[in-house]
């Protein structure tokens, strides 16, 4: 550990009371009925008055929200549905001047199928310097893609049915982010 470093138990993290907050359904400052920047920001002094020192924040990035706003689409921006840049920016001042601190959960190995990384991925077909940005693999020899069974192999998704997605375009499957399948 180096020299000025704080020991574990001492780090801001070891004694901190964090509180997870999914944006979609915990403040709607216009009533829309979807919860935004705006309304977390509006009950940041009753967070603070609970104690709480850190705001773990679940996506907000852009997504087709396939997977609950984990499938990002695009990492440098919020989506609509939340707000915008420059509420994020005051929602992120507010917590610094109550002394608190903003953690993003942010997966960045599992993006959308909508995402520039991806498709660029797609695009480049097998071979390709961007090819291996996701895993890709053609269907079982001998097999027709999209046929039950056609997939590599048998890797099921940690939350239901196989690991593999069909792409439609170049026949082949990938551990995409999708509904059905788990992050790559």
């Amino acid at each position: 550990m180096p020299e000025n470093a704080p020991s574990p138990a001492d780090a801001w993290w070891s004694n901190a009371v964090v509180y997870q907050i999914y944006p979609r359904s915990f403040a709607d400052s216009n009533a829309d009925g979807i919860g935004d920047l705006q309304g977390i920001t509006e009950r940041l002094d009753y967070l603070f008055e609970l104690g709480v020192d850190v705001l773990w924040l679940s996506p907000v990035c852009p997504s087709p929200h396939d997977d609950n706003g984990y499938d990002i689409s695009d990492y440098q921006d919020i989506d609509p549905l939340f707000g915008t840049l420059a509420d994020f920016d005051r929602l992120l001042a507010s917590v610094h001047e109550r002394g608190m601190k903003l953690v993003m959960d942010l997966v960045v190995n599992h993006t959308s199928d909508e995402h520039p990384w991806f498709t660029a991925s797609r695009d480049d077909g097998p071979g390709g310097p961007e090819r291996d940005w996701y895993i890709w693999r053609p269907p079982r020899e001998g097999m027709e893609p999209g046929t039950a069974g056609a997939e590599p192999n048998n890797w099921e998704s940690w939350f239901s049915g196989p690991a593999w997605t069909l792409d439609e375009v170049s026949g082949e499957y990938c551990r995409t982010p999708s509904p059905a399948s788990s992050p790559t």
